[in-house]
Formats: structure tokens, C-alpha cells, sequence
């Protein structure tokens, strides 16, 4: 018979979401398991958010130091070494890795290392020992989506693309969302010349118009090369080079390919359609709460449907956490998390954008009101352009608001 261990609340991932909702539910006193397959942290810490803005912290420094001479400071651009850079990146990691091991051992969560699988309402399996939960929190997190293609040699996800040991010359990107502009972005910026493939007519198309549109024109200032409304057939590769083909019949070729179409909810062979979890496309469904359709089972992170951020993801395992705790905590409104695309110009929002407040409320009721940055002391010594947009109802609550600019993150 399997070893069993009884706690308050057992956790399946250790990312934004898992890690919080340990934090949380330890701060408040209950027992807590917290399971991860690989290292704490996740893929915001180990392999997204933080060793991308170390990539992009180095191209703003390449940015200022081809700028610095206009500005009075001697010195040059010789170019990237990278690895130096990665070494620099993944020091970063280690020690906010060493920190968070250290802040989450502190409030009493025994941490398991090993792949979970949910084999009851109420219980974790790993490795023959079953962790048994009075709640369970699924946040198994997500993965790099490939439509189907073999990532190997110069065929990358952003996994691999951290991991690179030298500045391309040349790269392809497939997909101009939120993870395809930023490495762009910084790959343009360490000299790489930098082609965006993009299926639908506009770059970043979650964004309010205005910002996609001025994202685009900045762009083509800067040599970034897209095509929108393009639609990928098929790929092929050699020892030096990929060459994509598009639905149109166009060809590209560049030294890599970077697959950056979106992460898809990493949740399969992981037991929660056999227990009965509700699902829908990988994604576990929940209420407003958060709880799935088993009673003592909650959901967090990637794996449910909406926006894929990991303060999202933070945020939901902080309310989970205090709703076990029966502190009833206020409903999230997803509306009012904040967004930031780190690419050059930065981009920020919260809220509405236009197109979806005149859906909501009616295109009549609906006022904006634009700055642009021109305007702006700080703006123009950064030589930056771009505006602030606000959205609000006629006589109403500000229901969005949209920048994009220099360090607008």
C-alpha cells in the first residue's frame, strides 16, 4: 500500500501561480505540499519572464551605447558575447531561484520534487507516495506551442532561444504576439536582421489598434521587417539556414526560425480528465472562484482560460490560498490586470481597448482622449515616440487605458 501523507492544501506546479498559493496558505497557517516536476519557479523564473528581460536589458544597453555618442558619451557598439550574456542571465536566475527555494521553505511548505499526477479528488501521486489534500490546486503551467513542426537545430521555441550561444545574423519569426516582438526586439537590437510572420492583420493583436498600428511603424524605423495577414505551409531546414514558406507562396530565409505562436495549458497525462476535472481544449475550467467542478479542487495559472501572465497566475494563487483559508476574498477582475510587452517602444495596458468597450457599452457611449509623446521633456530626451490613451464611458468610470513609448513598463 502507497505511502500517504495528509495536509491542509497539496499543490501541483511550482510556478507564479503554485509557488504563490503556497506562500499564501502557509503565511495563513494551513499544512501546505507543494509539487514540482522541475525547478521552482517555473517558466516565468527559469525559462520566460526574468532570462527574457535579461536579454532585453542587453539590448538596451546596445541600443544607448550606439546612441551615446549624439549625446556627448564616447564609446561604441562592437557587438554581443554571448557567452557572457548568458552567464549574466542565468546568474540572475540562480539567485532569485535561491531566494524564492528560501522564502517558500520559510513558511513551512514542504516542497516535493518529482512528477505529480492527480489519481483522486484529493490526491497527488509521486513517485509511489500519495500526498493527500483537504484542497488540491492544480497549476501545471504551459508549454511552447510548435503546430506540429520538430524543434531541433535552428528550429526554436523562446526555450531555445534563451539558450542560444551566439547573436543570429539572421532570424524569422513566426508570430508577432507579446513573446514574438520581444525577441525581435532584442535580436534587432543586437544587430540581427529580423523578419515577423504574423497570421492576423495586425502585430500584438490584443492590444487597442492605435498601439499595434504605431507598434508597426516603429517598427519598420528600427529595419524590423513583418508581414501580417500571413498565414506559415511548411518549413525546411539545412546545416546553415531555415527557409520558410508562407500560404501565398512567399519564401524566407534566415539562421533560425523562432516558433512564437503561443503556449498552449500543460495539462495532459497529468490524471485530470480521468478524476472528472471539467475541460475544455486543455484548459481547466472554473468559476469565478476559481474552483473546477470538483468540490476541494482549484485551478490557477495558464491552465485556465484567459490572459497567460504569470502575475495573473501570482494573483490567482494568492485568492485561492484565502479562499481555503475562508477569508473570502473579492472576485478578480481580469479586466484590471496590467500588461507590459517589453519590446522597443514598450507597450503597457490595462483594461478595455477600444474596439471591445464600444462591444461592451456601444460605440456611442464610448469617449477616448490621446497624449502624444512628443509633448513629453522626458520622451523627447529618450527620442521616443509613441502616446497615452485612455478609454471611459460618456460621463463614466476610465475603462482602459493603452501606452506605448520608452519605458513605459
Amino acid at each position: 500500500m502507497a505511502e500517504t501523507k495528509e495536509y491542509d492544501v497539496v499543490i501541483l506546479g511550482g510556478g507564479s501561480g503554485g509557488y504563490a498559493a503556497a506562500l499564501r496558505a502557509g503565511q495563513l497557517g494551513l499544512t501546505v505540499a507543494l509539487i514540482e516536476a522541475d525547478k521552482l519557479g517555473g517558466t516565468c523564473l527559469h525559462r520566460g519572464c526574468i532570462p527574457t528581460k535579461a536579454l532585453l536589458h542587453a539590448a538596451d544597453v546596445a541600443d544607448e551605447m550606439r546612441e551615446g555618442p549624439s549625446i556627448g558619451v564616447k564609446g561604441s557598439f562592437e557587438g554581443i558575447d554571448m557567452p557572457t550574456l548568458q552567464a549574466y542571465k542565468n546568474g540572475v536566475i540562480e539567485k532569485m531561484f535561491k531566494g524564492l527555494t528560501g522564502l517558500v521553505s520559510s513558511r513551512g511548505v514542504e516542497i516535493v520534487q518529482g512528477w505529480g499526477r492527480l489519481v483522486a479528488k484529493d490526491t497527488i501521486a509521486v513517485d509511489g507516495v500519495h500526498y493527500r489534500g483537504k484542497h488540491v490546486v492544480l497549476a501545471s503551467g504551459s508549454y511552447s506551442k510548435t503546430i506540429g513542426q520538430e524543434i531541433t537545430g535552428r528550429v526554436l521555441t523562446s526555450t531555445e532561444a534563451l539558450e542560444l550561444g551566439e547573436a543570429p545574423g539572421s532570424v524569422i519569426v513566426l508570430g508577432g504576439g507579446v513573446i514574438g516582438v520581444e525577441f525581435a526586439s532584442a535580436w534587432r537590437s543586437y544587430g540581427a536582421e529580423v523578419q515577423i510572420i504574423e497570421g492576423l492583420p495586425h502585430l500584438v493583436p490584443n492590444e487597442d489598434p492605435e498601439v499595434s498600428k504605431n507598434l508597426e511603424r516603429q517598427f519598420r524605423k528600427r529595419g524590423i521587417k513583418f508581414a501580417t495577414g500571413t498565414m506559415f505551409d511548411h518549413l525546411e531546414q539545412t546545416d546553415h539556414s531555415v527557409k520558410v514558406f508562407t500560404q501565398d507562396g512567399k519564401e524566407f530565409e534566415a539562421d533560425y526560425l523562432l516558433i512564437a505562436i503561443g503556449r498552449g495549458p500543460a495539462t495532459a497525462n497529468l490524471g485530470y480528465e480521468e478524476v472528472g476535472v471539467k475541460m475544455d481544449r486543455g484548459f481547466v475550467l472554473t468559476d469565478e472562484r476559481l474552483r473546477t467542478n470538483i468540490d476541494g479542487v482549484y485551478a490557477v495559472g495558464d491552465i485556465v482560460p484567459g490572459l497567460q501572465l504569470a502575475h495573473r497566475g501570482f494573483l490567482q494563487g494568492i485568492f485561492v490560498a484565502e479562499d481555503i483559508a475562508g477569508l473570502n476574498p473579492k472576485v478578480i477582475d481580469e479586466t484590471k490586470i496590467p500588461r507590459v510587452t517589453f519590446c522597443t517602444p514598450e507597450i503597457a495596458s490595462v483594461g478595455l481597448n477600444q474596439d471591445k468597450a464600444e462591444e461592451q457599452y456601444g460605440k456611442e457611449n464610448i469617449t477616448t482622449a490621446t497624449f502624444n509623446l512628443t509633448g513629453n521633456g522626458k520622451s523627447q530626451m529618450l527620442g521616443a515616440a509613441g502616446f497615452v490613451k485612455l478609454v471611459a464611458v460618456k460621463d463614466g468610470p476610465i475603462v482602459g487605458f493603452h501606452a506605448i513609448g520608452a519605458r513605459m513598463g
